[in-house]
């Protein structure tokens, strides 16, 4: 597993879908991180109010960026690195991810 969560991992199991990182910018500006299967889906779930806690207090207004990894583990370690940061640094991990 990389280091630097911005990295990109291609599924090397075909029988096992690869997994994502997301941020999530709600309508306050604050940042909310997962991890899915289905980006599209979760997104749903957390503006529809059935996400996440804390996206039913902050709702969601758009995915800022998703990462694949090849597996939950890869996702989650990449998550946990994410939400140790700052906004200002989560903010330069979606410009650096958007180039």
């Amino acid at each position: 597993m990389p280091e630097n969560p911005s990295i990109e991992e291609k599924s090397e199991a075909p029988d096992q879908p690869p997994w994502f990182l997301y941020l999530i910018e709600c309508l306050d500006g604050s940042i909310y991180t997962g991890i899915a299967i289905d980006v599209a889906a979760r997104f749903a779930a957390h503006a529809s109010g059935k996400g996440a806690r804390y996206t039913r207090t902050h709702p969601p207004a758009r995915v800022l960026v998703s990462v694949e990894y090849p597996d939950r583990s890869s996702a989650q370690k990449a998550e946990y690195r994410i939400k140790q940061l700052k906004q200002a640094a989560k903010r330069e991990f979606v410009a650096q991810m958007s180039r």
